[in-house]
């Protein structure tokens, strides 16, 4: 601790013990003040004022500098004091974010990596699936997951199964897969779960199952897609849901991963199988190809390579529902043209059922999505035909 100045320390009191209200950089300076005098009072109050200040602030330089004075703040109280390490999450949290905006990727990555070694390693695993590290960022979920508890969530389950496929570990994927499928059939039944979410883990299931080459697998998975569907279209869901569309936003998001460029520290790609805790500017960098994906698109419409048009338009139909797929507001009138297209191009090659069938399937689960069930079941049993 350097000389003390008594009569800072004085005015800092005196303000803080003022009638009027202190805006934010009043109390973080008072607070830096009497941090010195009074560590085990001020020191917290210190840390909880300037990531306040970093939440509001919309610059990244600025959330570092503040960010990295909170986690010396942080260092600085005591070990066992309350509270002390859950202020030491949120500040290294607001310090990695800040610097992967920045670019600081090395950085950022360590910082992920000491919130992984205090028991917060959800980030760090995105990190790493971004880098196609997929066995790595496996090894992370699993250790997360299996911690006794019952019942698992579709979003922890389904990044499992995604970072182990990534890995080519498709066994161990679909066994992990098939766990959360399990479980979501006995929530349906017992209506504590949309039938939504079961068809479209089922779809999911049959795409997995048919990328490892289990055929016989994926056509099971598909019909029993289908049954789920067929009650959907007669019957409707048992009871109202709120917006589940996420749901179906990850699944279409991380089906299409295959058909992108494999992830690298030097080219980061989005973590496939989630839609929370993507470094700030991969999202940015992947909504960003959009442009050129439009171009290249009408490069193939004017040359008529139909193949490769599909293709195409399903990348610019998966950014679309990466973008605004979660908002319900006109969901079935935004996102009918993309669906429409893709299957009316698809139609133009009669040689390729595949394709057709990908291209009705993807259809098939927006209209899941926009709670149209009986078009959806038209589609899927056309898709399955053509299977």
């Amino acid at each position: 601790m350097g000389k003390i100045d008594h009569d800072a320390v004085l005015r800092a009191r005196v303000l803080l013990l003022g009638s009027g209200r202190l805006d934010l950089l009043e109390q973080v300076n008072a607070y830096r003040v009497l941090a010195e005098v009074s560590p085990k009072a001020y020191l917290p109050k210190l840390v909880d004022a300037l990531l306040s200040m970093s939440y509001r602030s919309r610059d990244p330089e600025v959330d570092l500098a503040l960010a990295t004075e909170a986690v010396g703040a942080c260092r600085r109280i005591e070990a066992g004091e309350p509270a002390r390490t859950e202020r030491l999450h949120r500040a290294l949290n607001v310090y990695q974010s800040a610097l992967f905006a920045l670019g600081r990727r090395a950085e950022g990555r360590a910082a992920c990596e000491e919130l992984a070694e205090a028991g917060q390693s959800g980030r760090l695993a995105r990190v790493l699936a971004e880098e196609g590290r997929f066995r790595e960022a496996a090894e992370l979920n699993e250790k997360a997951i299996r911690n006794g508890q019952k019942e698992h969530s579709f979003w922890n389950m389904v990044e499992w199964a995604a970072n182990l496929e990534g890995a080519g570990l498709h066994d161990e994927a679909t066994a992990v897969f098939r766990e959360l499928l399990d479980e979501t059939r006995s929530k349906a039944a017992e209506q504590r779960t949309a039938l939504a979410v079961l068809t479209w883990e089922l779809v999911h299931l049959s795409r997995m199952r048919e990328a490892a080459g289990h055929g016989a697998d994926a056509a099971a998975a598909r019909r029993e897609a289908l049954t789920v569907l067929e009650e959907l279209a007669t019957t409707g869901e048992p009871k109202d849901w709120s917006c589940i569309l996420a749901w179906w936003v990850t699944l279409f998001v991380l089906s299409g991963r295959a058909d992108e460029p494999a992830a690298s520290t030097e080219s980061p790609m989005p973590p496939f199988g989630t839609e929370q805790g993507w470094s700030s500017g991969t999202r940015g960098a992947f909504l960003g190809t959009l442009p050129g994906l439009e171009a290249e698109a009408a490069g193939l419409r004017e040359a008529g390579r139909l193949p490769e048009l599909v293709d195409v338009q399903r990348r610019i139909s998966i950014r679309a529902a990466l973008r605004e797929g979660s908002h319900p507001h006109g969901f079935e009138e935004r996102f009918k043209p993309y669906f429409d297209e893709g299957v009316a191009l698809a139609r133009r090659l009669p040689d390729d059922p595949a394709r057709l069938a990908r291209a009705l399937t993807d259809r098939s689960m927006y209209l899941v999505a926009a709670r149209t069930f009986e078009p959806a079941f038209a589609d899927f049993t056309e898709a399955v035909a053509l299977l």
